[in-house]
């Protein structure tokens, strides 16, 4: 019996070990860096977690003839996309489907989607139309997306992977149009990454008047000095508050009424760090600058104000360990957020 209950959590590592390395390459592979893959109905892919995408800071540097290379594909307007075949096909063929069945969307779905020759160019007028206000045009808007997009051609890698992480975590989700269209958690994070590359280029004040307005609309509060890493998904994400000097790792998911924020008055760093592949239930709180280690799982509704070690399940109010296990590979990826905490009671 022993064997056999082995045998099954072999099983299960494996298994989510083989869906982190397909998502992970899938996401690559829109980005331009990767072979082709089956699509999401095949078979898991072998292999170990995170290959495709951990190489981010080399690839930057290739960047100019990267782009160089991906601007050579480029066809009619509306038609082609520096980043090949995959996502941005997709896309448009969803956007077609709707629209014939669906002619009132026609000049919608024009405008967001069928207008646009690129991704990048999508997701900065539909986050410009989002976030405009009567003092804060949407047309101001549209080119600081579109130019910071061109500044930084890792917000779309980044954009890619975290459009891949919600089509494969969320049941609810079977079209990549409408991660781009209404789900404001993938929104908020797609604008909080370009206010963050203004922070970092000192232009704070915009920093700040992007985070504004991105509570104000998403009711997501992120500071623009947060850094955020690839593959995450907010799910629901009303409520969420990640603090200046939050770091999240790549891979993590986090639900509505998540708070990473600071405890006293003291500057300096000061909120928490999460590791990857952690998945972080909803109405969690964790305060202070402490680490929650890759590849655990805070149960919904806990206060966190220890160090959570790796591979832990962390329950509670204040929020206590009660199982560790090294064999579970990134529970974010499958948003099991209940397994060993069955026998757990307050």
């Amino acid at each position: 019996a022993a064997a056999a209950g082995d045998d099954g959590v072999g099983t299960a590592a494996a298994g989510a070990e083989a869906a982190a390395k397909r998502e992970r390459v899938v996401a690559a592979k829109w980005a331009g860096s990767a072979p082709e893959l089956p699509t999401r109905s095949s078979g898991a892919v072998d292999g170990r977690v995170g290959s495709a995408m951990a190489e981010a800071g080399a690839a930057r540097a290739s960047e100019g003839a990267a782009t160089a290379n991906a601007s050579k594909q480029i066809a009619t307007m509306g038609e082609t996309c520096p980043l090949g075949s995959g996502i941005w096909d997709k896309l448009r063929e969803e956007a077609k489907a709707d629209l014939e069945r669906e002619p009132a969307l026609a000049s919608y779905l024009y405008s967001t989607i069928l207008a646009h020759k690129k991704v990048e160019d999508v997701l900065a007028f539909v986050l410009a139309n989002k976030l405009a206000s009567t003092v804060l045009l949407d047309s101001q808007l549209l080119e600081l997306f579109s130019a910071q997009y061109r500044k930084h051609k890792h917000l779309t890698r980044m954009m890619l992977a975290d459009m891949q992480a919600v089509f494969e975590r969320d049941p609810a989700c079977d079209r990549y149009l409408a991660i781009v269209l209404f789900f404001k958690g993938f929104q908020a994070i797609q604008a909080q990454r370009v206010a963050h590359s203004l922070w970092l280029d000192d232009r704070k004040p915009l920093a700040f008047l992007l985070q504004n307005r991105i509570s104000e609309v998403f009711h997501v509060d992120i500071h623009p000095g947060a850094v955020l890493g690839q593959g995450m998904m907010m799910d629901h994400a009303t409520g969420v508050v990640i603090g200046e000097t939050a770091v999240v790792g790549e891979n993590v998911s986090i639900l509505h009424g998540v708070t990473l924020g600071g405890t006293g008055t003291s500057k300096g760093d000061r909120h928490p760090k999460i590791g990857d592949g952690v998945v972080i239930g909803a109405g969690v709180t964790i305060l202070g600058n402490i680490k929650v280690g890759k590849n655990s799982k805070i149960g919904a509704g806990s206060v966190v104000l220890e160090e959570i070690g790796e591979a832990c399940t962390a329950v509670g109010i204040p929020a206590k360990v009660i199982s560790r296990s090294p064999s579970e590979t990134q529970p974010s990826l499958s948003m099991d957020q209940t397994s060993y905490m069955s026998d757990y009671f307050i």
